[in-house]
Parts: structure tokens; C-alpha cells; sequence
């Protein structure tokens, strides 16, 4: 059990932020003491790990209370979460140091930088590129329905959008051996395409084309076959059979 002094040399927080953590209800002491001191255990050195990393996402207080007091939450599942979001920042920020540096260099006069190089990787631009491949895919206005609808979530809801899908995946891969046609397979299809009512509301057509850029796209099927080589096919295949016998049932 640590005090709060000591939590807080542990931590490298102020005793007045715990004390603000436990009145809001975001972080209690694991006891109270007969002299009225606060003691936290292991339960709540981890929950304290959680809102300072959530903290450094940028993500309100009040957010964060809310997702951790959520039933159910699961912290290994947040700690992937918050790996898979550090390492995209960690990116981002060696893409600005290379930016920064060769602006340095080209204002020394040692490397010429267009004006577009200059912004490049501050802008969102790369995101927009994405938006415009599909729209070459899917009708323009859906696909602005879509984005229109993921930017109104809260850093929570996405949050928690998030832990969804990566658990439909992973019920993909749990069940891979039962076969493409097997119940439990097909129940993992319907909750993927019940997922997708987050974005949109996809057609049975469209979850075919959807499960077949998951295998012709490079940057999807790296992703999947970082899971399993043989995922982004197994799922194309469920989700195959998964349209056809919702056709043949109409």
C-alpha cells in the first residue's frame, strides 16, 4: 500500500491532483485509515496508470471516469489500445522532427523545400486521401454521412468503438478453425456488419467489396496478415457465404 505522499513521488503527480481524482470519483484509495489517511494499492496504481495515459491522449476528465467506471472495461484490452495510439503519435512526431529538420536545412540553404513540403505533415492531408479513394468506391455522399458521423463521437465512444472491432477481429481468428460456414463464423459476420452501423449502413454488396479491399488493398492486408496471414481471405470467404444466404432467405 502506498500513501499519498508516496503515490505521489511515484507517479510524478501533485497530492492535491489525487485528492481532486477521489473527490470527483475518478480515483478512490484503495482504504481509508483509522487516522483518516488514504491508501493505494496495486487495483488503483493501475487505474492511476490508465487516467495518466488517457490524459496524454488529450482525453476530459470526465470521459475518462466514464469509461473506466464502464462495466465490463478490461485493461489489457485498454493497454493494446493505448500501444496501437502511442505508436501512431511516435510516427506522427519523427515525421515532424524529419520535417523540422529539413526546414532547418533549407533554411541554411543546404535543401530546397517546396511550399507544399513545408505543411505536409501537419495537415490531414494522407486522411483525405483515403476519403477520396473511397468515394471512388462507394457513392460520395455516404461516404460523408460517414466521416460526418464518426466525427460527432466523443473521444470515449471512439474509444469504445475501437475495443469493439478489435474484438470482432479477434472472434474471427478465435474462430477460424470451425471453418468459413460454421455458426459461430457467421455469427462473428453479423456482428461485423452490425459494427459497421457505427460508420454506415452497408449493402449486402458493399460488405463484399468491403471484405475484398480487406485482401487487394496492400496497407489492409498488412494489417490483417499481422494478425494471421490467413485472415483477410478467411474473412472474405465468410463474408461470402454470409450475403449469400441472406439472399437466398429473401
Amino acid at each position: 500500500m502506498y500513501t499519498v505522499n508516496q503515490l505521489s513521488r511515484l507517479a510524478g503527480v501533485s497530492r492535491r491532483t489525487l485528492h481532486y481524482y477521489d473527490e470527483i470519483g475518478l480515483l478512490a484509495p484503495s482504504r481509508v485509515g483509522d487516522n483518516g489517511y488514504r491508501y493505494y494499492g496495486q487495483e488503483a496504481l493501475l487505474r492511476l496508470q490508465q487516467i495518466l495515459l488517457y490524459r496524454e491522449l488529450d482525453m476530459p476528465l470526465e470521459e475518462i471516469r466514464r469509461l473506466l467506471n464502464r462495466p465490463g472495461f478490461d485493461v489489457l484490452q485498454s493497454l493494446e489500445h493505448h500501444k496501437v495510439e502511442l505508436s501512431l503519435r511516435i510516427r506522427r512526431l519523427e515525421r515532424l522532427v524529419v520535417t523540422v529538420d529539413d526546414t532547418i536545412n533549407h533554411l541554411k540553404g543546404d535543401k530546397e523545400m517546396s511550399p507544399k513540403q513545408l505543411f505536409e505533415t501537419l495537415s490531414e492531408e494522407q486522411q483525405a486521401a483515403y476519403e477520396q479513394e473511397a468515394m471512388e468506391i462507394y457513392d460520395p455522399e455516404t461516404v460523408k454521412s460517414s466521416y460526418k458521423k464518426w466525427n460527432s463521437y466523443t473521444t470515449a465512444d471512439k474509444q469504445r468503438i475501437g475495443e469493439e472491432g478489435n474484438a470482432v477481429y479477434q472472434g474471427f481468428l478465435d474462430a477460424m478453425p470451425k471453418g468459413s460456414a460454421s455458426p459461430e463464423v457467421q455469427a462473428c459476420v453479423d456482428s461485423w456488419r452490425r459494427h459497421m452501423e457505427y460508420f454506415w449502413s452497408p449493402q449486402d454488396a458493399q460488405l463484399l467489396g468491403l471484405a475484398d479491399l480487406y485482401n487487394n488493398d496492400p496497407r489492409f492486408k498488412a494489417n490483417f496478415d499481422r494478425i494471421d496471414p490467413g485472415l483477410a481471405e478467411f474473412v472474405r470467404e465468410a463474408v461470402r457465404i454470409y450475403v449469400e444466404r441472406r439472399t437466398a432467405a429473401t
